[in-house]
């Protein structure tokens, strides 16, 4: 018993490595989904679709292989993302939409789908493989990877900071709507609110919009100001935390 006992230990040690080893798969099988916009596509027909039916949904993609697409769907529906109904009459499978994967669809309000292209970007993922240099030596996760902090990364590649301010505005929106609804009375008293970092400025345009007496004061770096839109009740100013802040009654930080 006792023999078995280590036996069974030792291969659920090896298990959980292997785990950890091919977790990354996960996260790659759904940026691809996301990517491909599958639950848009879905969502579009309003009812479970077939392979078929999604792969008709890619733009420019005149030979999708379905096979391949039927491997990533398999994988997303064992992770509850999708569901999959299979027909008793022997006819194609039909996938929907699970609440996770209503999470992901581009065009709702409320959506994490441009924060989970962000957070799987290459130049995101690449600090995780500094880790160990950061440990032997300090520093900066970011700065190994790409010679240069996150900020100024984004001051000199447009694409990647307004991806960047569109995946933070994700999380903005969702934050901003649990903050507004709870918070209550919180921003009675407040004449004048800077929001320190504030992106493109969702957030306090959120804020503002529920709390209108507000004059809304978005601040971040002169490279982030410069793509944001217009929102009433919200100026934008660019500068430096580090050398000034904009005066008003309070400030809102997020961490």
């Amino acid at each position: 018993m006792e023999a078995n006992y280590e036996a069974e230990t030792e291969l659920r040690g090896q298990a959980d490595i292997w785990k950890y080893m091919l977790s990354f798969a996960d996260s790659m099988a759904l940026k691809c989904a996301v990517e491909l916009r599958i639950p848009d596509i879905i969502h579009s027909h309003a009812s479970q679709i077939t392979l078929s039916q999604i792969a008709s949904g890619f733009a420019d993609s005149p030979s999708p292989d379905l096979t391949y697409l039927e491997r990533i769907m398999r994988l997303l529906v064992r992770r509850n993302i999708f569901t999959a109904h299979h027909q008793s009459d022997g006819a194609e499978t039909l996938y929907g939409l699970t609440h996770s994967s209503r999470w992901l669809l581009r065009d709702s309000e409320l959506s994490l789908s441009l924060a989970f292209v962000l957070e799987t970007h290459p130049s995101l993922m690449a600090p995780w493989h500094c880790f160990s240099q950061c440990v032997k030596d300090g520093g900066i996760a970011f700065a190994f990877a790409h010679g240069r902090e996150i900020w100024e990364f984004a001051s000199h590649n447009p694409d990647f900071n307004t991806l960047f301010n569109d995946g933070m505005g994700c999380t903005a929106r969702i934050v901003l709507r649990a903050i507004v609804s709870e918070y209550k009375d919180g921003f009675d008293h407040v004449g004048s609110l800077v929001d320190v970092g504030g992106g493109i400025g969702g957030a306090i345009a959120e804020i503002v919009k529920s709390y209108p007496h507000i004059r809304g004061i978005n601040f971040d770096l002169p490279h982030v100001i410069a793509t944001a839109p217009v929102y009433p009740g919200v100026s934008h100013v660019g500068g430096d935390m580090f050398e000034g802040i904009p005066n008003a009654d309070a400030i809102f930080m997020k961490v």
